[in-house]
């Protein structure tokens, strides 16, 4: 029985994945994606560490083949990675709560790394300076201001990850209601 629990919950888990590595190919307000949930959601549910990292880097990887990269690829997929790690955090308190500030989190931090990595790659744009640096998260907090797009790349990655996190930790929450079997195998 602990063979199939093992194969249903890890089935369960990396279809979540999956889903939001192809959500990101199709048409979205930029920043509201999947992918800061999904690595929280890996690092919530995935018991081995390996397949927690792995397995949505490889997701998000592959998905930026058909994308694109950029300069500061490095710093997206560190973000993503502590994305896991902060999952990982509530893994033994998984709540409404623990989960809504793990969104927060996360995307609190996405917005501080990739915005400092612009800053960085971009001196043409942004002085080097800490009135540079201000600046530049400035930009982040206003763009898109207009409605067209969101209301921000910040505020759309907070929406996204909120939105996303409530989708798949609620949907894994309705299949353990349905599969008790998933609840009691961790992997």
């Amino acid at each position: 029985m602990k063979y199939k629990a093992f194969n249903l919950r890890f089935f369960i888990v990396f279809s979540v994945i999956i889903a939001a590595a192809l959500m990101r190919l199709l048409p979205h307000w930029p920043n509201f994606t999947p992918v800061a949930a999904m690595a929280l959601f890996a690092g919530t549910y995935f018991e081995r560490k390996r397949f927690a990292f792995a397995i949505p880097i490889a997701a998000l990887f592959i998905s930026d083949l058909f994308i694109g990269f950029h300069a500061i690829m490095p710093a997206v997929y560190l973000s993503f990675v502590i994305a896991v790690v902060i999952g990982a955090t509530i893994r033994k308190h998984v709540s409404a709560r623990n989960i809504v500030l793990a969104a927060f989190s996360s995307s609190v931090i996405f917005f501080l790394i990739t915005n400092f990595a612009s800053w960085l790659a971009l001196p043409m744009l942004y002085p080097q300076t800490f009135a540079g640096l201000t600046q530049c998260y400035i930009a982040g907090m206003v763009f898109f201001n207009d409605g067209s797009q969101g209301i921000s790349f910040f505020v759309n990655e907070l929406m996204g990850t909120l939105f996303f996190s409530a989708v798949f930790y609620g949907a894994f929450y309705l299949a353990q209601m349905r599969f008790p079997v998933v609840d009691r195998s961790r992997f």
